[in-house]
């Protein structure tokens, strides 16, 4: 994969006067700096949908899941790859895909996400194995870089007043994009051909492309070039870096996925985990080291970014903890007592109103960072989904509970999902936006991950038998619930002693073209 992971950005970079040509309109008005366009409602509009697709692309194969070895004729555990391998992909390639969007423009790495979710959305649509639908997958993951990369470009190309609202909706997207994903593809799988499923995501794919190349602004040129006559874009890209982050993160999540199959105490499980950490710290090692970083690990150390950051996996760990538990309750047979005895598609309907609710609160949360400052957003969030788990132990019972406990918990984790980009772009320089926020995002894919492997765990020792068949039992349930609860509360205690940034820091602070990392830092630290 980090062969591939090289491959990829260095064709990037070394096409990167041939993507400005094709992307770049120069009729366009240009951007430079925060200042308001009339056009800044169609571009929000458009980097909501990019984000919602995104997610629906995420989620597509959840309800197919059970049915992947038979249509594609492999074992249930070969087949669990396909999830696996989006994870890995993603995680990989979002950091990157920041980084490259600092440095080619926001704009140009925009449209190039989209290039892999198409062709990995036609190449599962006619894949008849498991080996192509596992490189679709990964190839989707690629991709994942979009909604960090969208958020950065809002800094861009709002006036202040709008960024905070703004920033919410746009994050908001990845759950409505959930929301929606799974009823839309569990509807389609029960009655037409899976393979619709990744035509249809292929055509969103064109139609984003053609969205962002008509809506978003050119960028302004640069004004200066660097001593080399290399266009001042953002710097050179560190190759070692990428290449040392994608073989650690590999290392990481490959054992955190895999270590229920085999094993958490086998040597393969055991060995990752101890290369993992071997190989982060040499790259840590080299970034502090490096004049332009992957990561800038001097700005991540910052207590603003460093505690936000801590917060995101806490409540990415606590945003899918129980959207693990809520689907497996809801699909239980009645017979166990505690099984809501759901259809799969029903499932997705019951779930919907909890993703859409993201976007209904997504307008307060802006509103309240205004008002309030972000933390304050982060820290009312956190404490939302910890509601939502403590409601859920009483109401787990009956299919309404379970709506009203999504309901809740969905709408902290929007509120907490809108107020992270805002943390974040307040306390990094202009020019390291997207990479910035594409490190918060993985640090929320982190805790996604880490929260799947503890409730996959909890859920497969605490069971009951049922007609012959292995079932997670009610007091694993109630545990899962419990430990999601704590966790917020964890998160809640974090975001609470960020230090919260002046108001005005959470507009785009303009820097001087060719400006080095000490002007860019001093504008925003």
């Amino acid at each position: 994969m980090h062969i591939v992971c090289f491959v990829h950005v260095s064709a990037l970079e070394r096409s990167s006067n041939v993507l400005r040509l094709l992307f770049d309109r120069p009729r366009r008005p240009v951007i430079n700096g925060p200042a308001p366009t009339p056009r800044t409602g169609p571009i929000v509009a458009v980097l909501a949908f990019t984000g919602t697709v995104a997610a629906i692309m995420q989620t597509l194969v959840t309800p197919l899941i059970s049915q992947l070895p038979q249509l594609l004729h492999t074992s249930a555990s070969n087949a669990s790859w396909v999830i696996t391998a989006t994870l890995l992909s993603a995680a990989v390639f979002v950091p990157i895909s920041g980084r490259l969007g600092d440095l080619l423009g926001k704009r140009t790495m925009l449209i190039a996400s989209c290039v892999p979710l198409l062709l990995g959305s036609v190449l599962c649509a006619v894949a008849d194995s498991v080996v192509p639908m596992i490189a679709g997958r990964a190839l989707q993951g690629m991709g994942m870089g979009l909604v960090p990369i969208g958020i950065s470009l809002l800094r861009d190309v709002l006036p202040p007043e709008r960024l905070g609202s703004a920033i919410a909706l746009v994050s908001a997207s990845m759950g409505i994009g959930g929301g929606l994903g799974l009823p839309i593809a569990a509807g389609v799988a029960d009655y037409a051909s899976w393979r619709v499923l990744f035509w249809g995501t292929a055509v969103l794919a064109v139609v984003i492309i053609g969205l962002l190349w008509v809506i978003i602004p050119a960028p302004a040129p640069a004004a200066s070039a660097s001593s080399d006559g290399r266009p001042a874009t953002g710097g050179r890209f560190d190759y070692v870096g990428a290449i040392g982050l994608s073989v650690g993160l590999v290392c990481l999540l490959l054992p955190v996925s895999k270590g229920g199959d085999w094993g958490w105490g086998s040597t393969r499980t055991l060995g990752l985990f101890t290369a993992s950490a071997a190989i982060l710290l040499l790259w840590a090692r080299w970034e502090l080291r490096v004049s332009e970083p992957l990561v800038d690990l001097r700005v991540t150390a910052r207590p603003r970014v460093l505690l936000t950051n801590a917060a995101s996996v806490l409540v990415g760990f606590g945003m899918y903890a129980q959207a693990l538990i809520v689907p497996q309750l809801l699909q239980l047979p009645e017979a166990t007592g505690y099984g809501l005895g759901q259809s799969m598609l029903a499932m997705g309907l019951w779930m919907a109103p909890g993703g859409l609710m993201m976007m209904v609160v997504s307008p307060f949360g802006g509103k309240l960072s205004a008002a309030r400052g972000p933390k304050f957003t982060l820290v009312a969030g956190a404490l939302t989904i910890a509601v939502g788990y403590g409601l859920a132990l009483p109401l787990m019972g009956s299919t309404w509970g379970v709506l009203i406990v999504t309901i809740v918990c969905n709408s902290g984790v929007g509120l907490a999902y809108g107020a992270m980009p805002a943390l974040i772009m307040s306390a990094v320089p202009l020019t390291a936006t997207a990479s910035a926020n594409s490190f918060n995002t993985l640090m929320r894919s982190l805790g996604t991950s880490v929260s799947a492997a503890v409730m996959g765990v909890v859920l497969s020792q605490m069971t009951v038998t049922l007609g012959g068949h292995t079932l997670p039992s009610e007091g694993g349930f109630r545990v899962g619930l419990v430990i999601g609860c704590g966790v917020a509360l964890i998160a809640a205690a974090v975001a609470a002693v960020i230090p919260a940034p002046p108001a005005s820091r959470l507009r785009s602070v303009p820097v001087p073209a060719g400006a080095g990392a000490e002007e860019a830092d001093q504008a925003t630290a």
